[in-house]
């Protein structure tokens, strides 16, 4: 049983056993960005038969678990397609979240469940013909062996939870007023970080619109190999300019770089063995790296709103920025000033502002508080921590909904209490953050 890493990152590490098994097959120089190749050679054959069981209906079954909402199923089919790419074709689909309101006279719990059945409506037909299972939405954390063993007896609905008030509790601030704290400098690197499913292409998205509704030159892009800015972003206002750093692009313009300032010095046997090293999948790592530097970078001009990777792989970009950080500092040449200057970047808190998104959930709270830990070993510190699509300030009389307002209250206490000086909410919207309408929405909500 794997729990995977999100979508990104989990599509990697499935495609590196046919990317190494094609580059072994294909190399005539004996070694690689790994080393000799004889001990790729010797793993050649687990790689093979990794990608075989993968492929075996009989032996693999995938689960795609997405919650009832446009981005969440888009991304699912989108991974679906992928790993029909590979051959990993026995997928299912577990829709989690699912909810029904009880009264009509409750606005709130009336458009939530309007929400969740206008997504599934639309989900992709791919996606909508997979054998699925559906989890109702759970009035309380499903944290511990008690909860999950309740959850599969389909009884998910504590009665009792504590049922709060609405009106009774300071709130924090909106994401207005930390747009206000990110313009001052008037340019500069934002990143959104946090756990994959929290919002956080949202988010860099509503920052990015409302920077560039204020006059700023506004780039908005991604680290993520699964994320698509462009899907909250159907009409950028004038000054917002949308991409995402893109594997094959950025490896192919590596590869064409290296070759012009290296291979024009070698002769033909010298040119075809860096053809050949540059083919190795280390190539798109380095590659991608580069680009993120050189994205850092554009943070001197005007503003950059970088959307990272989920919290695992944005570990392992800083951590690559350290270790390129010490080897760079070893060197006098050859580094391009980018790649060089890029940890500076990062740690100067008037140049990089980290904003850390999380779900008033437990999950996403505890593994946003371990990423801050470990963006303090490298001394970088989160300039704010947005609580995102919160039903606390919203007023109901659905009990289930009542009763997660309860739940949520505590993990944003815990934020305001030990995790942060500086958080804002979010309120879950009626209407999907589509778009500058919906996006401007997550900005007035005061």
């Amino acid at each position: 049983m794997f729990d995977t890493a999100p979508t990104g990152h989990t599509l990697r590490l499935l495609s590196l056993p046919q990317a190494w098994s094609s580059f072994v097959e294909t190399s005539t120089t004996g070694t690689s960005c790994l080393g000799p190749l004889a001990g790729l050679q010797d793993q050649q054959a687990l790689y093979q038969a990794s990608v075989a069981v993968l492929a075996d209906p009989t032996r693999t079954t995938l689960f795609l678990v997405s919650r009832p909402e446009n981005t969440a199923l888009r991304e699912a089919e989108r991974t679906r397609l992928e790993l029909c790419e590979l051959g990993v074709a026995n997928q299912r689909l577990i829709l989690n979240g699912l909810f029904q309101a009880i009264r009509s006279d409750d606005p709130v719990a009336m458009a939530f469940a309007r929400r969740g059945r206008e997504a599934l409506d639309t989900m992709a037909a791919g996606l909508d013909q997979l054998p699925r299972l559906e989890v109702r939405l759970s009035s309380r954390a499903l944290i511990g062996v008690p909860a999950l063993r309740a959850m599969f007896k389909g009884d998910i609905h504590d009665a009792g939870s504590t049922v709060i008030s609405p009106g009774v509790w300071p709130m924090p601030p909106s994401l207005r007023q930390l747009v206000d704290d990110l313009e001052r400098d008037g340019k500069g690197v934002i990143m959104t970080m946090g756990k994959g499913g929290v919002g956080k292409t949202t988010v860099a998205a509503a920052i990015a619109v409302e920077l560039a509704r204020r006059g700023h030159s506004v780039r908005l892009t991604t680290t993520d190999p699964a994320a698509h800015v462009g899907w909250s972003m159907v009409d950028p206002p004038p000054g917002l300019s949308v991409g995402r750093i893109a594997a094959a692009e950025e490896t192919a313009h590596y590869r064409r770089e290296v070759m012009t300032a290296v291979g024009e010095s070698l002769d033909e046997s010298g040119r075809a063995l860096l053809e050949e090293d540059l083919r190795s999948p280390c190539t798109e790592e380095v590659a991608l790296f580069r680009a993120f530097a050189r994205t850092v970078a554009e943070g001197q001009d005007g503003f950059v709103i970088l959307d990272t990777a989920p919290t695992g792989h944005t570990i392992l970009l800083l951590d690559a920025a350290l270790a390129y950080h010490r080897e760079v500092s070893r060197q006098a040449s050859g580094v391009p000033d980018s790649v060089r200057d890029l940890l500076p970047r990062l740690r100067d808190p008037a140049f990089t502002r980290i904003v850390l998104v999380a779900l008033p959930e437990a999950t996403p709270v505890h593994e946003a508080a371990r990423l801050q830990a470990d963006l303090a070993r490298a001394n970088l510190r989160p300039f704010a921590w947005v609580i995102n699509q919160t039903l606390a300030p919203l007023t109901t009389t659905d009990p289930i909904l009542r009763r997660r307002q309860a739940n949520e209250r505590r993990y944003i206490d815990e934020v305001t209490g030990t995790h942060a000086d500086r958080v804002v909410l979010v309120p879950w919207l009626s209407e999907p953050p589509v778009g500058g309408a919906g996006l401007r929405a997550l900005l007035d909500t005061d």
